[in-house]
């Protein structure tokens, strides 16, 4: 399954929901779920910046969600306009895009994973099943349980 790393605080916004577009300088062809990982590296000056003071999970993926769309940003003030939706404090001056995410859902319980630049593949943990929509809904299934323990 693909996943990309994305540095907390903002691998955490992106799972609760509240980071709906995350900026890169490159784009990308693929759609489709999508697993997230926090890398080890934790950018201080953001959780500070958005006044976030909880224990961040790292070097783990978090959880998943669905790129549905890229955006490409021609100007700063484009950027600017979206900043309530992707969070950044720096802008990128040269060709930015916005992968644009949907259905993000934590993951009860981390899956340790040492993360790489741009989107790489991951082997979920070890199992017989082969059919990639049952994984699909076993990972659906965590997140119920989860839901449903803190409810």
């Amino acid at each position: 399954m693909k996943c990309l790393s994305v540095s907390q605080p903002f691998a955490n916004l992106v799972i609760s929901g509240k980071k709906i577009i995350e900026l890169r300088k490159w784009n990308t062809n693929f759609r489709g779920e999508f697993l997230i990982h926090a890398p080890i590296k934790i950018r201080k000056e953001d959780c500070k910046r958005l006044k976030i003071n909880e224990e961040l999970v790292t070097g783990a993926i978090i959880g998943k969600a669905d790129l549905y769309q890229v955006k490409k940003y021609n100007s700063i003030k484009e950027i600017r306009a979206d900043q309530k939706f992707h969070f950044a404090s720096k802008y990128f001056h040269n060709r930015t895009f916005g992968f644009m995410i949907k259905n993000a859902k934590s993951f009860r319980i981390p899956i340790p994973c040492k993360g790489k630049l741009g989107f790489f593949e991951v082997e979920l943990p070890k199992t017989k099943i082969k059919n990639k929509e049952i994984v699909s809904e076993i990972i659906d299934e965590e997140y119920r349980y989860q839901w449903i323990g803190h409810h």
